[in-house]
Formats: structure tokens, C-alpha cells, sequence
């Protein structure tokens, strides 16, 4: 599933695309994990507040996908985006290779980086391979943020994906871009929601301007997608987490991340006002905002243009319900 827009190197609006701010050096890094090329783009801060903070971006995102976000998420911390094997730039990926093999190759990117902790922000796919990342390497992570998640594939986006890959293969770009339109941006009457018609026609051109080589990627991802294990119900880290959406996003739902939150150790859950799956173009400086916010460990209740917070998750229900062995402060402050 896509998460937001990206902006291709090579489309009309590439050029308007702010530099990072001049104390922070651009490095890009080919690696290599089980046979599989893959890139990575690192931003460094010399002065960060916090540990480096790595972006995994959508299913059509690339490591460039969240250039628009850098001279804010860059002005306090390192930033890792990447394309993992299968994604942008890297090696074809068969789908025969699932979300623990993209976990592993986050794993592997960390320890070539001599990242040993970091704040993981995962969006749509992304949180994906981030929840199943925080379940098996625990011990990487300082926080951990989930945009766009859903516990479950949507019944109707399960039921579209083997049409999607017909009309792909059978090169019916513009019927299958409307109809990923449709599916991804909240329809009309839905709510008020900021940029809709220009995230609407961005996310139609992204599509159409595609590659043979992306589109052979797609199919090969919604392929991944039906295949694997998309939620595992198993421990995460214990760290800091927080789970947000569009309040108005009609693809994975507020309810949706309501319950990826209350599966997590402690999380807070909130929704940001205005916008719809697309929430992080939408929003781009609100929602830069809310991840420099959690990960430097600001409050988050009380945002102008965010929802009422709620903390939720599995050791909050245990401390509701006695049965924590210690008092629920005590215990919350080892999250």
C-alpha cells in the first residue's frame, strides 16, 4: 500500500524541492544484504538531538520520497530513508522474499551504518516492515511511529489487488490510477480535507509517469502483499510509540490504528485534522512537526492540528487492571 507522494527526481516539481539546510551532509550508501543491492541516503546532523531517525516510506515511495520533509526532520536530528531491495532503485526483490526479510535488511542497513538505536517512523507499507522490525530487533530501537497502519488488509483493497495486477500487466495505466486515486484519497463528502485535489493529481501522475522497471515492481509488490504475513501478533519493543492517521483517511482508519496502538507495549494514538491517508503531504510541516515532537520526547497533547491523544496499548490495559505487579507510573516510565 502507498503511504504518501513522492517526488520522482526527474518530475516537473523536482526542482522546487528545498535543499537540506547547509550544516547537513548528503551521503548515499550502496549495500548489499543476501545477494540484493539496495541504497540508502543519510543526512547527517552534527549537532543532533536525539538518535538518527530512519523513514520507511510507502510501497511506491523511494529514499527521495521525503526530500520535501527534510529541512525540518534534518534540523534536529541524522536521517536515514532507503530503498530496500524490490523498492526505487535497489534489486528486483521476487515476492517470494516477505516483511522478515525486509526487517532484516533494516537490521542489516543499521549495523553497516553503526546506527545502534534509532527512532524508526514507518508510513502505510512502511509500518509494516517497522512493527515486524520492533518485534524482532527490539534492541535497535529508541521510539517507534506508525503512520497510515491497519492491523489488517482491507477487505476491499485484498479484493482489488489481483484486478490491479491484470489491468498492470495488461498496461492499463489510466483506469488503474483512477481507481488507486479513489482508493487512497478520502472521497468527497468525507470531510474537509487540505490539498485534495492537488495530492489527487499528484498521486495520478506518480503513477502514470512509472517505469516498465516500477511497474514490474508493483506487481511484484501486491504479490508480496497477498502472500506474506502483513500483522504478526507478537511482542514489540517496549519503547516509546505513537500510531497517527488522517482523521479522515478511508484506507486504514482511525479505528484501524486505534487497534495497531492498542497492540503495541504503550502507544498514543491521535489523528491529525484536515487530511486523509496522504496525511504527511497534505500536512507536510504539521506533520513534520509531530514526529519532532515524539521523538525528542515533547508532549503531544494539545496540537492545534492534531485530534485529543489517547494512550493506549497492552501494559496500559494490564495497569487498568491490577494485574502489573507494580504501580502503573512505575511501570509506564520503563516504556
Amino acid at each position: 500500500m502507498r503511504s504518501d507522494i513522492g517526488v520522482a527526481q526527474d518530475s516537473p516539481v523536482a526542482a522546487s524541492v528545498p535543499r537540506p539546510p547547509e550544516e547537513v551532509r548528503v551521503e548515499e550508501r550502496v549495500l548489499a544484504f543476501e545477494g540484493f543491492t539496495y541504497h540508502c541516503r543519510i543526512l547527517h546532523q552534527d549537532s543532533p538531538q536525539t538518535v538518527p531517525l530512519v523513514m520507511l516510506g510507502g510501497s511506491a515511495q523511494n529514499r527521495h520520497a521525503w526530500r520535501r520533509h527534510e529541512k525540518w526532520l534534518t534540523s534536529w536530528s541524522t536521517m536515514v530513508t532507503v530503498d530496500l531491495p524490490g523498492y526505487g532503485e535497489a534489486d528486483f526483490l521476487p515476492a517470494s522474499y516477505g516483511l522478515d526479510f525486509l526487517a532484516a535488511a533494516v537490521q542489516h542497513m543499521l549495523t553497516e551504518l553503526d546506527m545502534p538505536e534509532v527512532n524508526l517512523i514507518g508510513s502505510c507499507f512502511g509500518g509494516a516492515v517497522a512493527l515486524r522490525f520492533a518485534q524482532q530487533y527490539p534492541g535497535f530501537l529508541a521510539r517507534l511511529g506508525l503512520v497510515g497502519m491497519t492491523k489488517v488488509i482491507p477487505d476491499d483493497y485484498a479484493e482489488a489487488v489481483p484486478r490491479w495486477k491484470r489491468m498492470l500487466e495488461r498496461g492499463e495505466r489510466a483506469r488503474i490510477a483512477t481507481e488507486l486515486v479513489q482508493r487512497f484519497m478520502s472521497p468527497p463528502g468525507t470531510g474537509p480535507v487540505r490539498r485534495h485535489e492537488v495530492v489527487s493529481r499528484l498521486l495520478y501522475a506518480q503513477f502514470m509517469g512509472q517505469s516498465d522497471d516500477e511497474i514490474r515492481m508493483s506487481v511484484e509488490h501486491n504479490t508480496r502483499l497477498m502472500g506474506h504475513e502483513w500483522y504478526r501478533p507478537m511482542p514489540a519493543a517496549a519503547v516509546p510509540s505513537m500510531v497517527v492517521t488522517g482523521e479522515y483517511d478511508t484506507l486504514c482508519t482511525p479505528p484501524m490504528g486505534r487497534e495497531v496502538a492498542a497492540a503495541l507495549p504503550s502507544a498514543s494514538f491521535t489523528t491529525i485534522k484536515e487530511a486523509d491517508h496522504l496525511a504527511p503531504v497534505e500536512r507536510m510541516t504539521e506533520f513534520c512537526d509531530l514526529i519532532a515532537r515524539f521523538c525528542t520526547g515533547q508532549p503531544l497533547a494539545g496540537l492545534p492540528y492534531c485530534n485529543p491523544v489517547e494512550t493506549l496499548g497492552t501494559a496500559v490495559r494490564a495497569f487498568a487492571d491490577g494485574t502489573s505487579g507494580m504501580p502503573a507510573a512505575a511501570a509506564l516510565a520503563r516504556l
